[in-house]
């Protein structure tokens, strides 16, 4: 489950940083070039993101289930003197 914790964070990350560069490409000074570098850097975390995303979602999917004890097939009768 640490793994899952440790995914979740960087997920997390990723989004906050795309938010970020989001909302500094709105800002009206920028050069040409600086758009263009936001641009990028906002591609390439969205590639990473997806990665992520899709490593979360298989390990979810294919969780180990716990073991379960083997149950007492006779435990569950209830015998009655008659």
């Amino acid at each position: 489950m640490i793994e899952l914790d440790v995914l979740s964070r960087e997920i997390d990350v990723l989004m906050a940083e795309q938010r970020e560069a989001w909302c500094q490409l709105a800002v009206p000074t920028l050069t040409a070039f600086d758009r263009r570098e936001i641009r990028n850097r906002i591609r390439q975390s969205g590639i990473e993101l997806r990665d992520h995303l899709r490593v979360r979602t298989e390990r979810l999917i294919f969780r180990p289930r716990p073991a379960e004890p083997p149950v007492d097939s006779l435990a569950s009768f209830s015998f009655r003197l008659l």
